[in-house]
């Protein structure tokens, strides 16, 4: 009594199905009215989604929606138990392929446009199935280099159903075996790049052990695509794991073990090892190698040569810009706020507040600007402190990541030592701070997988 059911449920049981036997001959005359094959869900998969609410994956959903008659996030929607629901079936249009009506606006017409571009997709990809073909390499290759080019821009909710659509692709290509000996190592590398984002995801989610488990994931693909760029890249994925977990002793071990296998690398992989080695180490009060590993990553960047990593960018390049923005964080983790600092750290928030950069990023701004706010902390400047953090505390909530949680964290830690502790201006921000973490970092309910 008074509990709620999904409406997907309560739509099925209506009808008298229980069961993945009783699902599965309406969902076989759906996807056929719509010309869709290999789609078929396995009974633990319609199980998961009858009994323990999981949301399905885009490949099932548009069956499902032809089947039922209405949206999959209506039929995802928690409706009261003996109620009678009130949603609206679709009615006069595919429900996979809306039209754009006069009136719409442009929102809902690139919506629109944007699910039919998926549904072509997805048929190129279902029809190359029986073999890796010519068209299926190229639509993974530009999913990929999309999504590594607008994880840093967005917010994750905007882009995690695609990351795990893409990373699903991939996989199951290669785990049917069906492709070409020459096409291996570039799924092999697709495959490390996509498990890089989707650990990447985790970690922003605040799910360690998942993120922990997609990062060992990544390494293997990494290692069978025979990348050292790509296996370097990896192990500072798991320095910054463990860096945000507030384990740096761990942090610094993955950042050194990356260093050591970029050591030869031309790319920017390299400098980022070093600059998470610097912030490691500045956590440890190990100042020493922090100057030693900034330094050398100051001469090496001169020595550049942008690799295929490096071309797709996104998370995959460290630039110049990132380059200060970790420098920066180093110092101020060591204590640091001198007049020459403070200008650092103006200037790595300057690095970042052009939008149209390829290199901006909203999390590495946010991070800038919460190492500019600790930096004027340790030189006691409570209000200029409270005005850099201020653009952070600002963001919506689908943007606070964990990263830029725990980043705000310390800006409220250092407000609760030395001389600034007694502020006004201080106690007010620290409250603030206080409250900054939403439930659910960078991923809003609904679209959690």
């Amino acid at each position: 009594m008074g509990g709620t059911m999904l409406f997907f449920r309560f739509v099925l049981e209506r009808r008298g199905i229980r069961s993945a036997d009783e699902f599965l001959p309406s969902y076989r005359d759906a996807a056929a009215r719509l010309g869709l094959t290999n789609v078929e869900p396995a009974p633990k998969t319609f199980e998961g989604w009858f009994y323990e609410g999981r949301r399905p994956q885009r490949v099932f959903r548009p069956a499902i929606v032809e089947m039922l008659g209405f949206s999959i996030d209506d039929l995802w929607t928690e409706v009261p138990e003996g109620a009678t629901p009130d949603f609206v079936p679709l009615v006069g249009t595919s429900p996979i392929a809306p039209h754009a009506e006069p009136g719409m606006d442009l929102s809902d017409m690139k919506r629109s446009g944007a699910m039919a571009v998926r549904r072509a997709r997805n048929y190129v990809l279902q029809t190359d199935r029986e073999r890796v073909g010519d068209n299926t390499l190229p639509l993974l290759h530009d999913q990929v280099a999309r999504l590594v080019t607008e994880y840093p821009r967005v917010p994750l909710s905007a882009i995690w159903d695609d990351l795990l659509d893409a990373q699903d692709q991939v996989i199951f290509n290669l785990e049917t075996g069906k492709h070409r000996p020459s096409q291996l190592g570039d799924l092999n590398f697709m495959a490390g790049i996509l498990a890089f984002l989707v650990a990447k995801g985790f970690n922003d989610m605040e799910d360690r052990e998942q993120a922990r488990t997609m990062s060992l994931l990544a390494a293997a693909f990494a290692k069978d695509a025979e990348h050292p760029g790509l296996m370097a890249l990896v192990n500072g994925l798991q320095s910054l794991i463990e860096y945000w977990a507030d384990r740096p002793g761990d942090a610094l071990f993955y950042a050194q073990k990356g260093a050591a296998l970029s050591s030869n690398l031309n790319g920017t992989v390299g400098l980022w090892l070093l600059g998470l080695q610097a912030r490691a180490a500045a956590v440890l009060g190990d100042a020493e190698t922090v100057r030693a590993v900034n330094l050398e990553a100051i001469d090496r960047r001169e020595g550049v040569v942008l690799d295929d990593l490096d071309q797709l960018g996104g998370l995959l390049t460290y630039s110049a810009e990132k380059q200060g923005y970790y420098t920066v964080e180093a110092e101020a983790l060591l204590g640091h706020g001198d007049a020459n600092l403070v200008m650092q750290a103006e200037l790595a928030v300057q690095g970042f507040s052009d939008r149209e950069n390829p290199n901006w990023a909203f999390g590495d701004l946010a991070g800038a600007q919460c190492n500019h706010a600790l930096v004027l902390l340790h030189s006691g400047e409570v209000d200029g402190a409270a005005q850099a953090i201020r653009p952070v505390l600002d963001l919506p909530a689908t943007y606070r990541n964990n990263g830029i949680v725990v980043s705000a964290q310390r800006v409220r830690q250092t407000l609760m030592t030395g001389g600034v502790r007694t502020a006004i201006a201080a106690r007010d921000l620290r409250e603030e701070i206080a409250v900054y973490a939403p439930r659910r970092p960078a991923l809003p309910a609904g679209t959690q997988r």
